[in-house]
């Protein structure tokens, strides 16, 4: 992302209007980024559930935090099975991780359930890119990015799935559909870059 994923994500955290004492579940919370900028929002009054389907990379991310100081709840867990009670949060955000998950369809219903009424569902996710730029993009992620994996972390075939996985995933208005479906009555969808990455803001109905 070219150092982009950090401006795109205190974007998340902004739209996200999060008050003191405030519960924030971070799905496929990975690194702990988000996790940790929405603890400064809720402060000690409020709660930030941690968790990730992948035990090593939550446990990366909890050690991170850790070295920042900062002690939250981690759960693994699988978000089309959330183990947390209807209506307890405020807000549910998930970060370049719907993308590789197998039934969207029954996470968004389970994001939307864990939900208070009114309460926000932050998605933050590679989309569709500007038309004028398709050409360019498309090149990019399957020509250069892969030689950039292998060169930087040696690893081509990861960057690859992650060029392939962006193309299968539903576009800006697909999206959109599929969280209104969930139970989300109102949906905004914020381009980001272009629509390299777009923020799906829901609203619980």
């Amino acid at each position: 992302s070219l150092g982009l994923h950090r401006v795109w994500k205190a974007y998340t955290v902004a739209l996200a209007g999060l008050k003191l004492g405030d519960r924030v579940l971070d799905i496929a919370g990975g690194t702990g980024d988000l996790a940790q900028a929405f603890a400064k929002r809720v402060g000690s009054a409020g709660q930030v559930v941690h968790t990730d389907i992948n035990a090593a990379m939550l446990s990366t991310g909890r050690n991170r935090l850790l070295d920042e100081g900062v002690a939250l709840p981690t759960v693994v867990c699988d978000a089309e099975h959330l183990p947390f009670p209807d209506q307890y949060f405020d807000v549910v955000s998930v970060a370049f991780g719907l993308r590789n998950m197998t039934h969207k369809d029954l996470a968004l219903k389970e994001m939307c359930r864990v939900l208070k009424p009114k309460g926000k569902l932050m998605v933050l996710e590679f989309s569709k890119v500007a038309p004028p730029l398709e050409k360019i993009y498309d090149w990019y992620s399957f020509k250069v990015l892969p030689r950039l994996g292998q060169w930087i972390a040696k690893d081509a075939a990861s960057y690859q799935y992650l060029a392939e996985s962006i193309r299968m995933h539903p576009n800006q208005e697909e999206l959109k559909q599929m969280m209104q479906a969930a139970g989300f009555g109102h949906v905004d969808v914020h381009n980001l870059s272009a629509g390299v990455v777009a923020l799906h803001l829901g609203i619980k109905c």
